[in-house]
């Protein structure tokens, strides 16, 4: 009766000291032959080998505590390598005074970036009376300056969700402007590629895709208006610099013209590095390219349409000044009033496009305006006189400014996580900047072929902006069908 109580009562023991025995499955055989040895030896009622079957009890359990631990820890080490851990981002504050002060930055920004870059058919046409170079090869310092601001946007936009917004922006702020001021010594083609083309591309490459989407993570349903009015900086500049170049250079010179300009750039950006702020946590991990962003046909269809759009567009602005003085024969001081439209004609409609998208969708705007945009391009081919050149200008930047001011809404629309709008609105511009290189290049080759007409690069403008609708056509479709009422 003794050895049937002590045999129970070792049973119980042996229970409680092994709660995980029947717990771990890939341990369960050689728990339980331990377990009946230890019952076996236990029923002899001999103390030694009591004692005995208690140590290989607790080496039994250290055992199996250690196996459980390191499972657990290898799970979780896997779980870190293989799936993405970041947290949803705060939703945004979508108004306020500081959300629309960044809006305001955000207009300096694209001021200072592309109101610049659109500036520079100015540039070419002056170039062009001063240079031996011909107007094809002198086009290639704008398209070399406008890729250099777009490229390097797939590492710039990375560096704004990794949190690294502020010294970005000074880094790209000092090159831009430290190229303005060696563009006022430079006398020869070569050393204006490296200044104006290379230097104050790569700076405003690096400040402006983190700025445009810094402004676009502050604002959900207001996110297409507070963009477009950002955009509408794209407009002044057209307008300001291209003035100032007119107004200046015949009585100050080129050196001094462009250091005015360079204090105008500096002044600005040194507001925007005051009050510019990021709202949204670092996010550390994640990589430079979103390669699965390429096998969503939507993202795929919006920057073949950017891309397509930039070749024609970026000719247009570079060559209506030089089109207006070689085939219509006006003054360089007429002619230049041609850049300054087709800037300006498009301010106002930088904000209704983006106000109608906030209600319909940024991509049901986009297809109808880039459809619109392709009829004025093939215009262009039926202008003769001077009348028709002002109203053709006046068209052609309207549309032009009204898709320009829905890029960053549209990619934002498409893409799920805040966070990752810096990377995919970079891998966008960065795709398109080879556009916007080979563009005004190409247009230049194909109207030097055709013993200087324009008539080829004109009907080639137009083809590149109507296979730009069919792009976006498509993503229309792709999202919503034939269904009109759809946002999207």
């Amino acid at each position: 009766m003794a050895s049937q109580d002590h045999h129970d009562e070792f049973n119980k023991e042996l229970r409680s000291a092994l709660p995980g025995s029947h717990d771990e499955c890939g341990s369960n055989a050689s728990s339980s032959d331990e377990i009946n040895a230890i019952r076996r030896n236990g029923t002899k009622g001999d103390p030694e080998t009591t004692q005995n079957s208690e140590k290989r009890d607790r080496l039994a359990r250290a055992s199996q505590d250690l196996r459980r631990t390191t499972s657990n820890v290898l799970a979780h080490v896997a779980s870190r390598i293989t799936t993405r851990t970041w947290p949803e981002p705060p939703p945004p504050p979508d108004g306020g005074v500081n959300a629309w002060l960044q809006v305001a930055m955000g207009w300096l920004v694209i001021f200072t970036t592309w109101g610049w870059v659109n500036s520079f058919g100015s540039f070419q046409t002056y170039y062009t009376s001063v240079l031996p170079q011909t107007p094809s090869t002198i086009s290639w310092i704008g398209s070399v300056q406008i890729w250099f601001c777009l490229v390097i946007s797939v590492l710039s936009g990375r560096l704004l969700d990794a949190g690294l917004f502020l010294p970005t922006f000074m880094v790209g702020a000092i090159i831009q402007v430290l190229g303005m001021f060696l563009m006022s010594i430079s006398t020869q083609y070569w050393s204006l590629m490296l200044t104006q083309g290379v230097l104050t591309g790569i700076g405003a490459g690096i400040f402006f895709t983190p700025s445009l989407a810094l402004v676009a993570t502050y604002f959900d349903k207001r996110r297409g208006l507070a963009v477009g009015l950002a955009t509408t900086g794209n407009s002044a500049g057209g307008i300001i610099y291209p003035v100032v170049v007119r107004q200046l250079i015949p009585t100050l010179g080129f050196a001094w013209t462009t250091r005015v300009l360079a204090f105008i750039n500096l002044t600005c950006l040194s507001i925007v590095f005051t009050f510019m702020r990021p709202r949204l946590p670092p996010r550390k991990s994640g990589p430079i390219i979103d390669f699965p962003a390429f096998r969503d046909w939507r993202y795929v269809g919006v920057v073949g349409g950017i891309f397509a759009t930039s070749m024609g567009n970026y000719f247009t602005f570079y060559y209506i000044a030089s089109y207006a003085r070689e085939a219509l024969g006006l003054s360089y001081a007429s002619a230049s009033i041609m850049v300054i439209l087709i800037n300006g004609a498009g301010i106002v409609f930088r904000v209704i496009p983006p106000i109608i998208a906030d209600r319909i969708g940024p991509i049901n705007v986009m297809f109808p305006v880039t459809f619109a945009w392709a009829l004025v391009a093939f215009c262009w081919l039926a202008v003769d006189s001077v009348p028709g050149l002002y109203v053709f200008t006046c068209f052609y930047g309207i549309c032009s400014g009204s898709f320009q001011c829905l890029t960053a809404t549209a990619v934002a629309s498409i893409t799920k996580r805040l966070d990752t709008v810096g990377t995919r609105l970079g891998m966008a511009f960065s795709i398109s900047s080879f556009a916007s290189l080979t563009g005004p290049p190409i247009g230049g080759a194909i109207q030097a072929a055709s013993g200087g007409k324009f008539t080829g690069a004109q009907a080639w403008a137009a083809c590149m902006t109507f296979l730009g609708f069919l792009c976006f056509a498509f993503v229309r479709i792709n999202i919503a069908g034939f269904n009109f009422k759809k946002r999207c």
